[in-house]
């Protein structure tokens, strides 16, 4: 029986996509697959995938034409076959007791959700992004939603998620828009049973990809955060889910170029002192 199924989108990762891997294969729950959809990518990616699934028979690649995140998503999910599903992207990594600890923790306590802590890494230092210290289960909307930190913190990569219950709410990422994991992230931890938070390991965001979506300010970015923003405060009111969202935009960083300089790595009080000073309103600030 496979386990977890891991579901592994690419597109011109070919820089990070070893390291992905490599966290990948050596994980220490052994009954995985690991789905990698190859989103048309331009660059060394596929001979990567190939080589390592030369290594490794639970290495799936499915070849699409460049469709967006959302469909390679949506794509791994519908060729998976494990008793949970989890989503790794392929600039970032895990521990390699990630999905073991995930999936012991989800059966002990019968939840159809189990949730890790996140680290920014840079490639120089980390930092924190979400912090689990304890085991514990939560079943009301409102308490899954703290114990994640969401809205603030709207991944899908550093849970799992029990398959058939997620197939029963029918729902899928949305195709052709970015910060789609936002509302995904919303309805899925609501509509699921019992989440279980899991302390002591960890999943690694790479914060170095200067080519990531996150990363690329646009009219399209703009309009499609606006509109996650609208979507998850009408699904909040619709489910009458009580849930600090004033600080939301607040807390998801647009990314702006000044003087034809990206300004990437900058803190959060600069952040706010730069669209103070060129006028834009504080609520377009965005963080990962």
């Amino acid at each position: 029986m496979v386990e977890v199924s891991i579901i592994v989108p690419v597109y011109n990762t070919g820089k990070y996509l070893k390291r992905c891997m490599d966290s990948l294969i050596h994980q220490t729950l052994e009954n995985i697959e690991i789905i990698c959809i190859n989103d048309g990518s331009t660059d060394n990616s596929h001979e990567i995938l190939e080589y390592y699934a030369s290594k490794d028979e639970r290495i799936k690649i499915i070849n699409q034409a460049n469709m967006g995140l959302s469909s390679a998503r949506n794509r791994g999910i519908g060729s998976a076959i494990g008793e949970y599903i989890g989503f790794v992207d392929s600039d970032d990594w895990v521990d390699r007791d990630f999905f073991e600890k995930l999936y012991y923790a989800a059966k002990k306590y019968n939840a159809d959700i189990a949730a890790a802590s996140v680290l920014q890494d840079d490639g120089v230092d980390s930092k924190t992004f979400v912090s689990l210290s304890a085991e514990a289960v939560f079943s009301s909307a409102e308490k899954k939603y703290k114990a994640c930190n969401i809205p603030r913190r709207c991944y899908v990569w550093n849970k799992i998620y029990k398959r058939e219950s997620y197939l029963n709410t029918k729902e899928e990422f949305p195709v052709g828009r970015n910060y789609e994991d936002i509302i995904w992230t919303h309805i899925v931890i609501h509509k699921l049973n019992r989440l279980v938070t899991v302390p002591k390991t960890y999943y690694y965001y790479n914060d170095d990809n200067l080519h990531s979506i996150c990363k690329s300010f646009s009219k399209k970015n703009e309009d499609d955060l606006k509109i996650a923003n609208k979507e998850c405060m009408e699904y909040l009111r619709l489910n009458r889910i009580k849930v600090n969202y004033q600080s939301y935009s607040a807390d998801r960083r647009i990314l702006f170029i000044f003087f034809g300089i990206r300004l990437l790595d900058i803190k959060i009080w600069q952040h706010l002192i730069l669209a103070n000073f060129l006028g834009i309103p504080i609520l377009q600030v965005r963080l990962k």
